[in-house]
């Protein structure tokens, strides 16, 4: 596959910071569905990684809730511009594995990145509330928290926008995701 950014097309698993294989050392061909010829493959991971999974979401969870909403909408920021940095690659890719027009491709990206735009921007208006009590000298006070890791399973025929979509409003939000 001719990429102009090579570090694009992993064929491992990114779990705790690193790019892992499954511990079983197992794999499943990727196929173009096109040419029917093999592009690759991923790691098939099970229970094992799923649990680890997990375990590293939620210690980069206690650091990543603590960050402000303007840090979170930085982040976010750069998420968004590499992925358009990038665009091209990422629709080859796309293409290849999904079997998808290139045009096709490329307007998923896109909209996935209108959503990125939309929680970076969104980070920083997560206010709380102040919501009168009955008794007169009271007031309640509503803070909005992380709430801690999600997972984000998401459908194969739109790989981009699914992620982005959910991935988006979690990390705005200061969860941390699997």
């Amino acid at each position: 596959m001719e990429l102009k950014n090579k570090l694009l097309f992993k064929q491992e698993c990114y779990i705790g910071g690193k790019w892992v294989n499954s511990a079983s050392g197992e794999t499943i061909e990727v196929d173009n569905p096109a040419t029917q010829e093999s592009i690759g493959v991923v790691p098939k991971c099970g229970a094992n990684e799923t649990k680890k999974a997990i375990e590293k979401a939620n210690s980069a969870f206690k650091d990543w809730k603590e960050k402000t909403a303007k840090e979170r909408s930085i982040v976010l920021k750069k998420w968004h511009d590499l992925i358009l940095e990038n665009i091209d690659d990422l629709a080859h890719i796309m293409t290849v594995e999904q079997g998808k027009p290139l045009a096709e491709s490329k307007g998923e990206i896109l909209m996935g990145t209108t959503y990125i735009e939309f929680y970076a921007e969104e980070a920083k208006r997560v206010y709380g509330d102040i919501i009168p009590d009955p008794l007169p000298d009271r007031r309640i006070i509503v803070i909005k928290q992380p709430v801690g890791v999600i997972g984000a399973i998401t459908p194969w025929n739109f790989p981009s926008t699914m992620i982005t979509r959910k991935c988006a409003p979690a990390l705005a939000v200061g969860c941390s995701v699997v």
